[in-house]
């Protein structure tokens, strides 16, 4: 049971310190911890999504009173801002939908960190942070313990389930980012022509 319980504090360390630091990979965490619990102890893979939000839900807080109280230069200096055009997009979202914009957040890859920097510099206040991200880091880490309980199911081995499940993350936040990527630039050559269409119309 000590063994059970210091594998679950570290996967909360692991997952709060990928959230501030986010080169690392803690979707992959979650689901190589709940592959591994399938194999080993099937009773505590709800003690793995308990833990896996509780890390991520304290690396949001942190990194959102750092963003709050350093605002955007504590952001560039730490390489979290990158592209402002950007997140100029996200603060206009944020304004006109706070809670379900923070919700979607942690499930659309690369798209956790401009909606928390947008909450930060918007000023949204720290008890509409609060409410809303407590489901959307609950949910991210059950649809990545979800991920791992799939490949422990279908490999006999632990370890090879644990592969499968950070595979099966890579491959999936690759295509979401190629999809994301795709509709912005469409969305940008959308947004150019417009002007010179009704220019010529005129």
């Amino acid at each position: 049971m000590i063994e059970e319980l210091a594998t679950l504090g570290w996967l909360l360390l692991v997952v709060a310190f990928g959230a501030i630091v986010p080169i690392v990979p803690t979707g992959a965490a979650v689901s190589g911890a709940a592959a591994l619990a399938f194999h080993e102890h099937p009773f505590t893979i709800g003690f793995v999504v308990a833990a896996g939000a509780a890390g991520a839900y304290l690396g949001d807080l942190v990194m959102y009173a750092m963003c709050r109280f350093g605002g955007e230069q504590l952001a560039r200096r730490l390489r979290w801002l990158r592209d402002e055009e950007h997140l100029t997009g996200v603060k206009d979202r944020l304004k006109q939908k706070q809670v379900p914009v923070l919700l979607v957040s942690r499930l659309i890859p690369g798209g956790r960190v401009p909606v928390l920097l947008a909450a930060a510099f918007v000023g949204i206040s720290w008890r509409t942070f609060v409410v809303a991200n407590l489901p959307a880091c609950a949910l991210w880490s059950g649809v990545y313990a979800t991920i791992g309980l799939a490949g422990g199911s279908i490999f006999p081995e632990p370890w090879q389930g644990v592969v499968a499940a950070v595979i099966v993350i890579l491959i999936v936040n690759q295509t979401m980012t190629w999809w994301s990527k795709r509709r912005e630039r469409r969305a940008a050559a959308a947004a150019a022509a417009a002007p010179s269409t009704s220019g010529a119309s005129g």
